[in-house]
Order: structure tokens, then C-alpha cells, then sequence
């Protein structure tokens, strides 16, 4: 059955179960990723790798997202979103399961690569979906509640590895298991879940650029910032004489800050902007950062990294609400698309960037890059505000 030939009540109900189905997807996917990061960067740290080559090996990644980003629109169009989110969930799994088998700084480089280049699609696809589904009036609850709940994917990842440990296969295959899970929950909810939109013409990932420089610039620094953290975090606690589980629970409290914050930062958006809430959550980002070095080893580090995390993901979280206020149809996947390679590019560079910052300046060299990067935002956006 269609979503064309179904009944009233059923297209009634449809929005919110084809919402449950690609929140839950994207869940899935996401504690996976959420576990692979910080898996990886304590097994390069274990075996002496340089903080410059383990920001370089995650880097991969949202390279990855960068090169495959252009391709999405496309191949949208000629498979369909269903088929094309089923086929990167079963490539990224085989592609994680080369990795555990490799156990190789060099040898994940390309694979590390074709991680993202798999993933990304999904992402596009399923955020896709969510705008055009959601009704204007609730987008930014809903679009928080996204956020929130993907985060609470990303957060179990981290956690996980306080459960099974680092060490052989037991990681990897959590990852792996999770990654099949959610091409079937793709593969169970497809049936329900409308076509991808294809009104309006086709927008190229350059022109929508030109359509949205500022929008594109606050993913990129939300992007870096998680990036950062992520792959680096394991070598800014280690300086400072953090174990790995310790480690691995403030990843994870960051990360349950996002999932906690971003519904309520939706309802703000609703009635204040996004772009106030925007502002806001890059203020407080810069404020986190100042604040890290001071409080990294008392009690302070733990609502701190809550925090943190929800304001420096509620940046990315008020980019969707605006590209779901802005655009629609076919510029709306190319939107999407966009902020994926944004996304890449933030993350290709915040993470070899801030890790040279490190091998030069010592470990500080991570709240200092990140502090930066806000307080660059900080101004544009305030600049911007000025003007309208």
C-alpha cells in the first residue's frame, strides 16, 4: 500500500509513524558512529600515535561526507530514498567489520573514509524526510526532539565502551549489529514513508552555497566542535591523567547534555528564532571552552560538559529549523546535501587542526581551537543581526 491510496485516518496517522521510523533509523546509526570515534582514538593512543595522526586518521570520515555529498541528489532521484539509506546501512557495517579486522593506522585511513562516504547518505535522506513531514507549526519541537534523540544514540555509544571494554572484537561487533539494525528498521518503515520531494528545480550544492553562506558556516563550526571532541577528547584527558572509562563517561555526559537540551531549545526557536537561539548556544559554546581548563579535574567537569554539549549541538539543531523555514522541494535536498559536506568539511578540518594546535602548544591547544572557531561565528552572527 501507498502512502497515495491510503485512507484518511491512515493518512492521518502517517507523519507520526514515519516519523518514529526514521528518528529510530537514525538512532541506530548513530550510536554506532558514537561508539566508533572514541573506540578508535583509544586504540591509536594505545599503540603511540601521534595526536596529529589521530586527528588525521578521524578526519577520514568527513572526508567521506565531503566527497560523496554531490552524488546524493542524484542517486536519490534514480533509487529511491529507501533503497539507497538500505544499501549504505549494509556497506558501512561490512566497512566496520574491515576495520576491526585490520587493526591499522594506515589501513583505516581509506577505510575510514568510505565510513562516511557510506553514512552520509542516510543522513541526507532521513533529515530530508523529517522537514518535509513535519508540520511548520512544531518543527522545532520536532527538530529538537531529533536532535535529542539521535544524541541519546551517540551518548550509549560512549558508554558501551565502559561495558565491553577497548580491546578485540566485542566494540566493533556492537557497532556492527547496530548498523544492520537499522537498514531493517529502513526495510520495515519504507512502506509508510513518503516520496522524496521533487518540486521546485533542481538546486546545485554550489548555488544553495550562494542561498545560505551563514547557515553553512554555524553547521561547519558545530561540526568542528563535535568532531573535535570526539577524537580528541581521548588525548586531552590522557595529558591531564584521566583514565579511559573517565574519559568515556564525559563523552557521554557531553553528548547526554545534547540529547537532554534540544527539545526545549526547539520550543525556544518556536517563539523566540532561530537564529536568537543560534546566538545563544554559540555564546555559551565559547564560555564552555574558557571554562574547561579550570574545572577538567574537579566535580565542576561533569555539569559543565552537560551543558556544553547541548548548547554546541543546539547550533546544528537551530541550522535545521532554519533550512525547514527557508527552503523546500528539490532545494531542500540539496540544503540537506549541503550541510552534509559542511558537515565533512568541519569536521576534515577541526580535527588534524586542533591536533596540530596540540603536538604545538600542548594539549590546551583543543579549548583554544575550539574557542576560536565560536567566538568567529559569534561575530558573523552578530553582524548579520545588526544588519536585519
Amino acid at each position: 500500500m501507498t502512502a497515495k491510496s491510503m485512507t484518511s485516518p491512515q493518512k492521518d496517522r502517517l507523519p507520526w509513524v514515519a516519523m518514529a521510523g526514521i528518528i529510530a533509523t537514525v538512532t541506530v546509526f548513530a550510536l554506532a558512529q558514537g561508539l566508533t570515534y572514541p573506540l578508535l582514538s583509544f586504540i591509536l593512543e594505545r599503540q603511540g600515535t601521534t595526536s596529529g595522526l589521530i586527528g588525521l586518521s578521524a578526519a577520514m570520515t568527513p572526508l567521506g561526507f565531503i566527497i560523496s555529498a554531490p552524488f546524493i541528489p542524484a542517486l536519490v532521484q534514480r533509487m529511491g530514498g529507501g533503497r539507497l539509506a538500505i544499501l549504505c546501512s549494509v556497506l558501512v557495517a561490512l566497512t566496520l567489520a574491515s576495520i576491526a579486522w585490520t587493526q591499522n593506522v594506515w589501513a583505516w585511513m581509506p577505510l575510514r573514509f568510505l565510513l562516511g562516504f557510506f553514512a552520509n547518505p542516510l543522513y541526507v535522506i532521513s533529515e530530508t524526510w523529517l522537514i518535509t513531514i513535519t508540520p511548520a507549526s512544531r518543527r522545532g519541537r520536532i527538530m529538537g526532539l531529533y536532535s535529542s534523540i539521535v544524541s541519546g544514540g551517540f551518548a550509549i555509544g560512549p558508554l558501551s565502551l565502559g561495558l565491553v571494554g577497548t580491546q578485540g572484537w566485542p566494540p566493533f561487533m556492537i557497532g556492527i549489529m547496530a548498523f544492520l539494525l537499522c537498514g531493517l528498521i529502513v526495510l520495515a518503515v519504507v512502506p509508510r514513508l513518503p516520496e522524496m520531494p521533487r518540486e521546485g528545480e533542481a538546486t546545485s550544492l554550489s548555488s544553495f552555497v550562494a542561498l545560505a553562506p551563514l547557515l553553512l558556516f554555524a553547521v561547519f563550526a558545530a561540526a568542528a566542535v563535535e568532531q573535535i571532541l570526539l577524537s580528541l577528547f581521548a588525548v586531552y584527558g590522557a595529558a591531564l591523567g584521566s583514565g579511559e572509562e573517565r574519559i568515556a563517561s564525559l563523552i557521554t555526559c557531553f553528548i547526554a547534555g545534547n540529547a537532554a537540551l534540544q527539545v526545549l531549545l526547539g520550543r525556544v526557536a518556536e517563539r523566540s528564532g532561530s537564529m536568537q537561539v543560534m546566538l545563544f548556544c554559540v555564546l555559551a559554546s565559547v564560555a564552555g571552552c574558557l571554562a574547561l581548563p579550570w574545572v577538567f579535574n574537579v566535580w565542576l567537569i561533569w555539569p559543565l560538559m552537560f551543558v556544553w554539549g547541548g548548547v554546541s549541538f543546539g547550533i546544528y539543531t537551530a541550522s535545521l529549523i532554519q533550512l525547514g523555514e527557508r527552503f523546500t522541494g528539490q532545494a531542500l535536498i540539496a540544503g540537506n546535501a549541503a550541510f552534509a559536506l559542511v558537515w565533512g568539511v568541519g569536521g576534515i578540518v577541526g580535527s588534524p587542526a586542533t591536533g596540530l594546535a596540540m603536538q604545538l602548544i600542548g594539549y590546551q591547544g583543543l579549548p583554544i581551537s575550539l574557542g576560536l572557531l565560536c567566538c568567529i561565528l559569534a561575530v558573523f552572527l552578530m553582524a548579520d543581526r545588526q544588519r536585519g
